[in-house]
């Protein structure tokens, strides 16, 4: 349980390392101003979405988010493509660390490591997990700003208002949901659209069939 735990927490801090680092390369002094370009775990996690890591991580199932990076797209060179794509490096720093530790995995694999493979392979789906949900178009996930950055400027903005204002209770609404059709035999849709991908990548990331 404790290695889960640190593997999510660690997964959730390079998440929005991905997002500040990528903010400061295009220019944006906001993240570095807050102390969020640094690799320290403690500079990126938020008290009580650390808390909800621990404790659904105790069920079996963590989930649980990091402190928001604050930037300002219009301090980038290119305001609208830069800050698009400092969204992206978060999901896209996930997908990335999933790629590595399946390396490590199969390395592990090779020089007969089991309990290193097992921590590894776990590590491929939590950051795999981490990437996909992220990209859900609701406040306050990733996903709503990608989206708005998609949209026409003025198209945008009130998407992020209205996903901001109700983002957050559509999330739980399908979390419980989802709670509630798992429970009654049927299936969750919100995890068949994360899990669908996820088993995809780990599949071949990992040489293990993963099913669907």
């Amino acid at each position: 349980m404790i290695p889960m735990i640190v593997i999510i927490l660690l997964s959730v801090a390079l998440h929005e390392f991905g997002h500040a680092k990528s903010a400061d390369a295009a220019g944006d002094p906001t993240p570095r101003m807050m102390g969020r370009v640094t690799l320290n775990p403690l500079a990126h996690l938020d008290a009580l979405g650390t808390i909800m890591i621990i404790v659904t991580s105790l069920t079996g199932f963590g989930i649980g988010w990091g402190k928001p990076v604050l930037v300002d797209p219009t301090r980038m060179e290119n305001p609208r493509w830069d800050g698009f794509m400092s969204v992206v490096w978060g999901p896209l720093t996930n997908v990335l660390i999933a790629v590595f530790c399946s390396l490590i995995y199969r390395g592990a694999i090779m020089l007969g490591l089991p309990e290193v493979a097992t921590y590894a392979g776990l590590a491929v789906f939590v950051n795999l997990g981490l990437a996909f949900f992220n990209l859900i178009p609701l406040g306050p996930l990733d996903g709503h700003w990608l989206v708005a950055y998609l949209l026409p400027p003025e198209l945008g903005a009130r998407f992020v208002r209205f996903s901001q204002v109700y983002g957050t209770f559509l999330l739980l609404a399908l979390i419980i949901g989802g709670d509630i059709l798992t429970a009654q035999g049927g299936t969750d849709p919100l995890t068949l659209v994360i899990w669908t991908p996820v088993a995809f990548l780990a599949s071949r990331l990992l040489g293990i069939p993963v099913p669907v």
